[in-house]
């Protein structure tokens, strides 16, 4: 199984998830070219993606739907709330609608030899989801687009082998900033997006010694840096109630612009 992050950021995000027979792209909000770019850097090709699951409808997360669909045919996930409001986007053009799958938080479907099971997070979209996806023993997730967690969301991402987890702004920028208040409200509120300390903080409640590879993602490029959102993850791991370091695991930030990593687990 394998874990990619071709690009998080606040500016576009998609995420590849596959094993040998199944291949499947968590969002697509950046150019076709560059998700194709993405796939042919880890030996894929468009034609060969199973299926796109979408967390939500905001155009970070879905700008490159329409040339995926009309060039491959790909099906397309979400709830069927996501769906409808993806229908409504002008700037991703005629395609076949018959390719939306209506999928229901916490109701799990199969994808190839990839059991996928998404989760409600609270975000200001439709009715968005996370995803956690197995094959046979192995688990991934990835969580972004979260105004806060709560047991709920810990519970679906216990025992898991890698995690791409939001840990969007700091919070001091944030109210520093050049935002209107209006949208630092948002951010900051229920239905907004996980600060790097409660990203840490989560962090902290789904640590296990199996837990081989954690990405932070979607990091908003007007209120934080990747340093600080590292570093601050670190001491949140390393200061909070759990029986582990931040150097006990494996901590890389995924960019907005480059590829991470290959994760095989």
């Amino acid at each position: 199984m394998r874990l990619v992050s071709i690009a998080s950021g606040s500016s576009g995000n998609c995420i590849y998830v596959g094993s040998d027979t199944t291949h499947v792209l968590v969002d697509a909000g950046i150019s076709n070219k560059r998700i194709e770019q993405g796939l042919n850097e880890i030996g894929l090709k468009g034609s060969e993606l199973t299926g796109i699951v979408i967390t939500h409808e905001h155009s970070d997360h879905t700008k490159g739907l329409g040339v995926l669909a009309r060039k491959y045919g790909v099906p397309i996930y979400g709830t069927r709330e996501t769906l409808e409001e993806i229908s409504k986007q002008k700037y991703l053009g005629e395609y076949p609608r018959e390719l939306f799958c209506a999928i229901r938080p916490d109701v799990d479907f199969f994808l190839g030899d990839l059991e996928v099971k998404p989760f409600s997070i609270d975000h200001d979209a439709a009715n968005p989801v996370a995803y956690r996806i197995q094959h046979e023993h192995k688990s991934v997730a990835v969580a972004t687009d979260m105004g806060h967690y709560n047991q709920y969301i810990i519970e679906h991402l216990q025992g898991l082998d890698a995690v791409l987890l939001e840990s969007n702004h700091d919070v001091n920028m944030l109210q520093a900033g050049p935002y209107p208040y209006y949208l630092k409200r948002r951010i900051l509120g229920d239905h907004g997006h996980l600060s790097n300390e409660n990203a840490g903080r989560l962090l902290c409640c789904i640590l296990h010694e199996n837990l081989k590879k954690i990405l932070l993602g979607h990091l908003s490029k007007e209120n934080n840096y990747e340093e600080l959102a590292y570093e601050t993850v670190k001491l949140e791991i390393s200061e909070g109630d759990n029986p582990f370091k931040a150097s006990d695991f494996s901590i890389a930030v995924a960019k907005r612009d480059q590829m991470s990593e290959i994760i095989t687990i």
